[in-house]
């Protein structure tokens, strides 16, 4: 969770979550669009005397396995067996199929966009954007250049002689869009979520976690790192002696932040992201790095004060101001200048950074094909205007209309569940209620569009337009600081194949491109879209009652408004979630990874209460259609067909290398591991396959995990 607050379906089908892979934020393909305006279709899909059409091909199913006992198998396993990862991914599955086709319609876009650029009106997003991706495309020019682009930034590097002129270069980058060791935006503030406050948050490492840096297992790696950082270097004419001695002073300077800096499963404790002081508090903490000056840097106002959400790392970050070597900070700040630039300079510097990035810490053989990069910063760049190009594409009003009817029956089907916990106190569920009666669902793409105007894009300069773009967004990210918040803002484009929940805005909110199948058919069975988009508008809601979200009112605001006893039948519930997923190992070739059950909990539990509150809404739908619920299509009843829908959306397959990385960082637990999770949960799923209580696939009396 970012301070942003977005809780994605499936980060690790998006290249946000890729980025995250690489322990930094770059540039790459952004996920998924191209949901044909015909793909989305009616809340209660097929409510007409028609035969239902064969939407599930049943031959993709696996005889050989039984249900009971791997349902995955069952459902995935000669899809898997049939389809490898491409060379240039590091998994291939749903969501992925899903995000090439996405990207072949963005391709189209931005090849149009390009051709036509000098013919577009002046300054309008069809201009920027052809320039943009037609600047990228010109890989000619771009080698030419070599790494002139950054070299002002490098002599400024080797220009600093004092801990002020560190901090001042710091400040100015961060003027610039361009954000060194940690992170600053805005959000919602935990308190007074109407109001949107300055968030900093720990940043500035280049592996994925801190384990990387201290852990003796990873030590391979951490030469590979070295290693990494010396051939950057060097590519900027460093000496090769002196780029590996710079290399092993970058490697001990982001060791010591790394020590500073929280895990991931630390990072999801709301009290490790909000951290409230005025600028004089933060200046006590980092004496030797001046908020004022940074905060009047950035022209941000700065009222009763900010988020220094973790004080231990920015009180590290302060320290090293002040002790380390001018040496070692113009090391490790010349290596992140070329690191970060390096997708946007020649030839030789993209390879290096896939080299280690791809194929040494993620597995992937092959680069991906130039236009799916520059295609990443387009997205990255100017992400919601090349999504206001697909929806006019791609996506209908009728088709917006169509997903409404479905969130609203999902929804009512939640509150209906809600009312009747038998768990839960009347005083806690009248607050829940109340959370719900607020929610926001937020259907393909915005109200209103963002405007793109003063985003000064020139043809033929790909590393200064991407600064440009930087700049202009973390100048409008920044502007929000003292605002009212604004619900309707999106936080995803969509041209993403994803689906998130804000805590802070209490919002559900479903991108363009994912009311397509596999999750959504215009001319489905209701269990095959209730257990796909009407599962992923369940996941999206649960998240508002998972064990962050339930720490959130209706309002937004962090606020507990729990009785003890629900509270600690809450813990209980969920505990046994955590355990049910910490006993999981996914990697056949290392039994002793596991699943972190506490980092992976909040998408569990929304998994857990999408795929229940999904099945309830298709029994409704069922009742208003008898025919139907006793029809069997291809030989399958339809709660079958609902819970065949569920685990064909988690079909995946995965490299070794990126699967342990997932264990590591990502909270959301492996797609095998969704498809079996929740239904084995569920005595419906047992029913419909009729399983005995002795199989793998039915956790029975203490192991049930019961709780929306």
């Amino acid at each position: 969770m970012t301070y942003k607050h977005l809780k994605p379906l499936l980060l690790a089908a998006s290249v946000t979550f890729a980025l995250a892979a690489c322990g930094k934020q770059e540039q790459a393909p952004a996920p998924a669009p191209a949901a044909p305006a015909s793909a989305p279709a009616t809340a209660a899909t097929t409510a007409s005397a028609a035969k239902p059409a064969s939407i599930f091909d049943v031959s993709e199913l696996d005889s050989g396995i039984n249900a009971c006992q791997d349902f995955n198998g069952f459902v995935n396993a000669k899809w898997i067996a049939a389809n490898p990862i491409p060379q240039d991914r590091t998994r291939w599955g749903a969501f992925d199929q899903l995000a090439e086709k996405s990207l072949n319609t963005q391709h189209d876009i931005a090849e149009n966009a390009a051709k036509n650029a000098t013919q577009a009106k002046p300054g309008s997003i069809d201009q920027k954007i052809g320039w943009l991706y037609q600047a990228g495309m010109d890989q000619d020019a771009v080698n030419k250049l070599g790494y002139d682009p950054i070299k002002p930034k490098l002599e400024q590097i080797a220009a600093l002689k004092t801990p002020a002129d560190i901090s001042k270069f710091i400040t100015d980058r961060f003027v610039d869009g361009d954000q060194q060791v940690f992170q600053f935006g805005s959000g919602a503030d935990f308190k007074d979520a109407k109001l949107q406050i300055g968030y900093a948050n720990q940043s500035g490492l280049g592996l994925p976690t801190r384990d990387y840096y201290t852990d003796a297992k990873y030590a391979d790696l951490r030469e590979a790192y070295k290693g990494y950082i010396a051939k950057s270097l060097a590519l900027t004419g460093v000496s090769d002696a002196d780029a590996k001695k710079q290399a092993d002073e970058v490697l001990a300077f982001e060791t010591e932040l790394a020590k500073a800096s929280l895990a991931p499963t630390q990072l999801r404790d709301l009290d490790n992201q909000y951290h409230f002081v005025s600028v004089g508090e933060a200046d006590k903490i980092t004496p030797h790095f001046n908020w004022q000056d940074f905060f009047k840097a950035q022209g941000v106002t700065i009222d009763k004060g900010f988020s220094l959400s973790q004080p231990k790392f920015f009180a590290e970050f302060d320290k090293l101001l002040a002790t380390a070597p001018i040496s070692q900070w113009q090391a490790y700040l010349r290596f992140h200048a070329i690191d970060d630039a390096s997708p946007f300079l020649s030839t030789a510097f993209q390879d290096n950074r896939f080299d280690f990035y791809g194929k040494t810490l993620s597995g992937q053989p092959e680069q991906k094909p130039l236009w799916k990069r520059v295609l990443g910063a387009v997205n990255a760049s100017m992400g919601e205007a090349l999504g206001q190009l697909y929806v006019d594409k791609e996506f209908t009003p009728e088709a917006k209309q169509r997903a409404q009817e479905l969130v609203t029956n999902v929804r009512e089907a939640l509150k209906d569940r809600i009312e009747h916990l038998d768990w839960m106190s009347d005083a806690t569920k009248q607050k829940a209620i109340d959370k719900w009666n607020k929610f926001l669902p937020k259907i393909g793409y915005p109200d209103h569009w963002r405007s793109w105007d003063g985003l000064d894009i020139k043809q033929g300069d790909y590393y200064g337009d991407v600064m440009a773009a930087a700049k202009f967004n973390y100048d409008y990210d920044i502007g929000h600081i003292g605002k009212p918040t604004d619900r309707t803002e999106w936080g995803m484009t969509p041209q993403t194949v994803n689906a998130y929940y804000d805590p802070s805005t209490n919002t559900i909110n479903f991108p363009a491109a994912i009311l397509q199948p596999p999750f959504f058919y215009a001319n489905g069975d209701d269990a095959i879209n209730y257990g796909g988009i009407g599962a992923v508008i369940g996941h999206e809601s649960s998240h508002g009652f998972d064990d962050q979200g339930a720490q959130f009112d209706g309002d937004g605001n962090k606020a507990d408004w729990w009785t003890a006893q629900d509270k600690s039948q809450f813990k209980d519930r969920t505990g046994k979630l955590v355990d049910q997923f910490n006993g999981y190992a996914p990697i056949k070739d290392k039994p002793d990874l596991h699943v972190n059950g506490q980092l992976t909990l909040g998408e569990n539990i929304a998994d857990l209460g999408g795929l229940n509150v999904a099945y309830d809404a298709l029994q409704d739908a069922l009742k208003k259609n008898p025919a139907e619920a006793q029809e069997k299509i291809d030989g399958y009843t339809e709660d079958q067909r609902f819970f065949l829908s569920w685990a064909r959306v988690w079909r995946n397959n995965i490299r070794e290398k990126q699967a342990e990385l997932y264990l590591n960082i990502d909270p959301h637990a492996p797609a095998s591991l969704r498809a079996i999770g929740a239904p084995s949960n569920m005595p419906a799923f047992a029913q419909a396959f009729q399983c005995k209580a002795t199989d793998p696939m039915v956790r029975a009396g203490d192991k049930q995990v019961k709780i929306w």
